[in-house]
């Protein structure tokens, strides 16, 4: 049992661990505002076009009984503009990440390939270190 919690106490000290609790919390939070802006000012917009919000779509199954199937829509929306906004933000941080980590020209040679035991070697060596064969330049 003690190799258990050690072995947790190493994953929970990682960064990554706390990394990911931020990131959960802040998504739980943008998570209210998506959910916000599908219900007060999307769900509304689009009622203008079909006539009703779609929170209000039901399917009296019996009695008291009702399938809401209108918050399941408003559900899917929800997580379409979620799932959109994280696309986004994952690719403006690739192409961010792409711009800083841009590498220059290729550098220029210092080194190349004795022709005769093929190791690598000083470009300006006249004579191999490992065969010791004369070079031709």
């Amino acid at each position: 049992m003690k190799k258990f919690f050690d072995e947790f106490k190493r994953f929970i000290s990682k960064g990554n661990v706390m990394d990911m609790a931020v990131g959960i919390i802040i998504g739980g939070a943008f998570t209210s505002i998506v959910s916000s802006l599908v219900e007060d000012i999307i769900n509304p917009i689009l009622g203008l076009f079909g006539g009703m919000n779609f929170d209000r779509l039901v399917w009296n199954i019996t009695g008291d009984v009702t399938l809401n199937y209108g918050k399941f829509i408003t559900a899917v929306v929800n997580f379409l503009i979620m799932a959109l906004v994280v696309f986004l933000i994952v690719k403006a941080m690739n192409t961010a990440s792409a711009k800083l980590h841009k590498e220059g020209p290729p550098a220029t040679p210092t080194t190349k390939k004795c022709p005769y035991c093929k190791s690598e070697i000083a470009l300006e060596a006249v004579r191999c270190p490992h065969c010791t064969s004369t070079l031709e330049d």
